[in-house]
């Protein structure tokens, strides 16, 4: 699994340029639309929940907004999940030029297609830390434990990535799957709301969901200024190493049978 990453660093590198090029090839202002988009995105936040709902976070803070300060690193965490979990299906479908060379190695899409949702949620971050900045005047230290809590979602992005784009090769309802745990997800993991609002006995169901440790510690470290829980960064490591493992196996056994398919 490792060597994959290590041998073709050059190819994944060079799939996700391209990948980025072709997303705003012919459009008038190009790359500058991964910048455009989270900065309306955060201000529509920011005016929706804190203005016209008049949210607020369990803190006691009157800030018109902190709500969309504390909204906005659980959309990003989840549009990164949300938005590999969605493209995997087709992974392997929309590639079937590589399918048919045997020298390609076809486990590296969707660490490609990672790397590009990775480069749209780190402008995304930027523009919530300018935003931060900007509110607050200040920067949590804590932040630099941030690429340690973003470890375990890569992994998580990645295991789940090859699972899907296996299985949409022979089931292609599952890119409809793919769509509904999107949705679901978000609305069940603390995105909108903190674990803390969720009744006592649902709340072991919550923290089955890979986000919510994810999601909870980003905050911690970007928000409330807390070092992680490095327990519960443990827990979340090694089930996120576990499921790339199995989306690696699942993907490599299930690989000959993608060209009699195609």
């Amino acid at each position: 699994m490792l060597n994959g990453l290590v041998e073709h660093q050059h190819l994944i590198r060079t799939l996700i340029k391209r990948d980025i090029q072709e997303r705003y090839r012919g459009s008038v202002l190009g790359m500058s639309w991964s910048l455009f988009h989270p900065v309306v995105m955060l201000l529509i936040y920011t005016f929706v929940f804190s203005f016209v709902f008049k949210a607020r976070w369990n803190t006691g803070s009157s800030d018109t907004s902190e709500f969309a300060l504390v909204l906005f690193p659980g959309m990003i965490a989840h549009s990164l999940l949300a938005e590999n979990l969605s493209r995997a299906p087709s992974l392997v479908l929309s590639n079937v030029n590589y399918v048919k060379k045997i020298v390609f190695p076809l486990d590296i899409l969707p660490l490609a297609a990672f790397g590009t949702t990775l480069f749209h949620s780190l402008i995304s971050l930027l523009v919530w830390s300018t935003f931060y900045i900007f509110v607050h005047h200040s920067f949590q230290l804590t932040a630099l434990y941030l690429p340690l809590i973003l470890l375990p979602l890569a992994f998580y992005c990645i295991g789940f990535a090859w699972i899907f784009s296996a299985l949409g090769v022979f089931i292609r309802d599952i890119g409809q799957v793919t769509s509904i745990l999107s949705t679901v997800l978000l609305f069940l993991s603390p995105i909108f709301y903190p674990v803390s609002n969720v009744p006592e006995r649902f709340q072991v169901f919550m923290y089955m969901n890979p986000l919510t440790l994810i999601v909870e510690q980003i905050r911690d470290v970007l928000i409330w200024g807390v070092e992680p829980n490095w327990y519960a960064l443990a827990l979340t490591t090694g089930a996120s190493i576990m499921i790339a493992g199995i989306g690696f196996m699942v993907f490599q056994k299930t690989r000959p049978g993608f060209a009699d398919v195609l």
